[in-house]
């Protein structure tokens, strides 16, 4: 056995590439996590890792940057066995691994964060904040970007405080970068500065593992890709040998000719209308109308407005001017909670911070926006609470192990679908769905869409949809509104709506 071990070592490390786990297996109390998981890296390339929540991605990057240790396999990085390595030790030979939410101290300066444990020091031990602020600057310059090395890290943006960690990860000699859905939280431009980065190192010989669920992300950068499913690798091959439709056969295991589900509208009677909404600065002369069983799209560049126009509506954010009707009356909702009364729900962008308790029952966040309904006197019908969240959690087809489950332990599609319960267990007729499949794997984006669907075919809901993807806005609307600088420049029908078409009208007045 131990030459069988021997010699399998010996041929993993004949390889040139820069990564090869071989034959990694690794299980949890009752799960099977990883079955004899293959993956290969070359250096210099950026290999694509997809899959769906739970297909095991997760569980792989931990056992590779020492984090877990796996029950079986071979590890070798950089030519030489890592197998058992500690998370320090695998730094200090060249891995980094990016995570979607960021492992950054806040309250400290870009310079120290890049830094972060290894702050140069003079002779005599103090920190050489000269040579720090110098160091943070130079290694900004080599990734094409540059922030005040003294800013401290709360007042960056989403799209800067990535580029720290970049350059964090360059500044200790990383030999590969592991990116975790690096995409989840920025804009298009944002995007492909990002990409421009990604392409420089690349020439100088990093190579990156990326991590998403936008699979035009993964044709665009990668020059392979890995598809795990149920702890196993289905397919590995350079990019040029899948498509998209091959791509997602293998992450969920059938066919998907239409990704989107058939739409047979039956529109009802107009439910609201805006009239000239205003917030300087923000957004200017807003007017759209929206009919009783209609799904609206809202797309536009980032920074164009598309959530603030949601937010402004239901009250969250605070308004100049205009006009709100409902049902043909003018009505004033100075809040999300009289938004509730008038039945209009929001599902928000960010539903880890703004749209669920994370650390509360599945329960709990279904049934919070309309608690009294399960009031006897003044205290909860927990039995008319349980079966109200189990009729939405088979509705919705949350999959959860128990309604009392946290729901941050949920996946990001289990999550959404849990906004989207709370929303119309509050009873709402109009929907305002902000990114409804952000951070949502493969299958869970068909089993929302299918949601979204059956709410306004079955039960007459009017939806606004806003969506950065641009597939998803034609796939799902019955009109879309193109936003530009806080104004709407185009209103397109179905029928006419391209990709071409929106991004004329996102540019160009």
């Amino acid at each position: 056995m131990v030459d069988d071990k021997d010699k399998l070592e010996r041929e993993v490390l004949d390889s040139d590439a820069i990564l090869k786990m071989v034959g990694i297996e690794k299980s949890f109390p009752g799960v099977k996590a990883l079955q004899k998981v293959t993956f290969e890296v070359q250096r210099g390339e950026v290999h694509g890792l997809v899959g769906e929540n739970g297909a095991g991605k997760s569980t792989l990057m931990k056992i590779l940057s020492g984090a877990y240790r796996a029950d079986h396999g071979i590890i070798a990085f950089d030519g030489a066995i890592r197998t058992n390595a500690t998370p320090s030790e695998m730094i200090e030979c060249g891995l980094a691994v990016i995570y979607q939410e960021f492992a950054q101290a806040e309250h400290l300066s870009v310079a120290e964060n890049i830094f972060l444990n290894r702050l140069p020091r003079k002779a005599g031990g103090l920190v050489d904040w000269r040579k720090a602020r110098a160091d943070a600057v130079e290694y900004m310059n080599r990734l094409g970007f540059m922030i005040d090395p003294e800013t401290e890290i709360s007042k960056l943006g989403v799209a800067q405080r990535q580029m720290v960690e970049i350059a964090r990860a360059v500044s200790q000699n990383a030999k590969l970068i592991v990116l975790d859905e690096p995409s989840a939280v920025l804009g298009d431009s944002e995007l492909e500065k990002l990409f421009v980065t990604i392409r420089s190192l690349q020439n100088e010989g990093v190579s990156f593992i990326y991590i998403s669920h936008r699979l035009k992300e993964v044709f665009d950068i990668c020059q392979s890709a890995t598809v795990l499913r149920d702890g196993q690798v289905m397919k590995s091959e350079p990019i040029s040998e899948w498509t998209t439709e091959t791509l997602i056969q293998s992450m969920v295991g059938r066919s998907i000719s239409d990704f989107f589900p058939n739409r047979n509208p039956n529109f009802g009677d107009e439910v609201l209308r805006v009239k000239n909404l205003t917030r300087k600065g923000v957004l200017k002369d807003i007017s759209l109308h929206l009919r009783a069983g209609e799904i609206l799209g809202v797309c536009g560049l980032a920074g164009a407005g598309r959530s603030e126009l949601l937010k402004a509506i239901v009250g969250a954010d605070p308004i100049d001017g205009g006009e709100i009707e409902l049902h043909g009356k003018p009505v004033r909702i100075p809040s999300p909670r009289a938004a509730v009364r008038y039945g209009l729900g929001f599902a928000p962008e960010d539903r880890k911070t703004e749209g669920l308790f994370l650390a509360q029952s599945v329960k709990f966040n279904i049934t919070i926006s309309r608690l009294k309904e399960h009031l006897s006197g003044s205290l909860i019908n927990h039995r008319k609470e349980r079966s109200r969240v189990n009729e939405l959690s088979c509705a919705f087809r949350i999959k959860t192990p128990t309604i009392e489950s946290p729901v941050g332990n949920l996946s990001g599609g289990n999550q959404q679908k849990c906004v989207l319960a709370k929303q119309i267990n509050a009873d709402c007729d109009i929907l305002l769905v902000d990114e409804p499949t952000r951070g949502v794997d493969v299958g869970a984006k068909r089993e929302i869409y299918d949601l979204l669907v059956d709410l306004t075919e079955r039960e007459g809901l009017a939806i606004i949809m806003v969506s950065s993807e641009l597939p998803e806005i034609i796939g799902m609307c019955d009109r879309v509104l193109v936003m530009r600088e806080g104004e709407i420049t185009a209103e397109i029908m179905r029928e006419d709506v391209t990709e071409e078409g929106i991004m004329t009208h996102a540019t160009f007045h």
